[in-house]
């Protein structure tokens, strides 16, 4: 009888621990697919970035998702959704990501996500995006070798942190 009542005590955890596990991913408000891969240290070991020798572009999003049989990058950030809608550069982010990820898996997404802190953001990835992308890679690219190059200390949080930060001669 002992042995019964500690099963039924756990299957009873298990079912609330499941439900709860839903309902977590519901409020998220992110897609209910499988995760394909993960950027963040929660998950424990961070798999080895995207690589694009075409576009010269190394990155991985925080998330990729298969929702509905296509694949789905998911970019998180702590902030507030501006009211005017996604950042710029947020939003060039996930198009260098769709990039990446349309060259590796060889799926072209047709949307990407944003999860700010109060809302998500599904926003289309479009040729016209891709060629926004390629633009701004090429004009960064171009700026990378231009003299005098003053970097934007707007941020100092994002100076801060910055993973060149021992090397910049413009460090704050």
């Amino acid at each position: 009888m002992e042995s019964f009542l500690t099963l039924a005590a756990l299957l009873l955890a298990a079912l609330f621990l499941l439900r709860l596990a839903g309902w977590l991913r519901s409020e998220s408000g992110l897609p209910t697919g499988d995760v394909v891969s993960s950027d963040t240290r929660a998950w424990g070991v961070i798999e080895a970035p995207l690589v694009s020798q075409r576009l010269g572009l190394t990155g991985r999003p925080d998330y990729l998702v298969r929702e509905h049989g296509r694949l789905v990058p998911i970019e998180v950030k702590s902030a507030a959704a501006p009211m005017s809608g996604p950042d710029q550069a947020h939003v060039l982010q996930l198009a260098a990501y769709c990039a990446l990820v349309a060259e590796v898996y060889g799926e072209r997404p047709a949307y990407r996500l944003i999860k700010y802190r109060d809302r998500l953001l599904r926003v289309p990835y479009t040729d016209a995006l891709e060629r926004e992308l390629r633009a701004t890679l090429d004009e960064m690219r171009t700026g990378l070798g231009a003299d005098g190059l003053d970097r934007s200390h707007e941020h100092p949080g994002r100076c801060r942190g910055c993973g060149l930060r021992e090397a910049c001669d413009q460090a704050l």
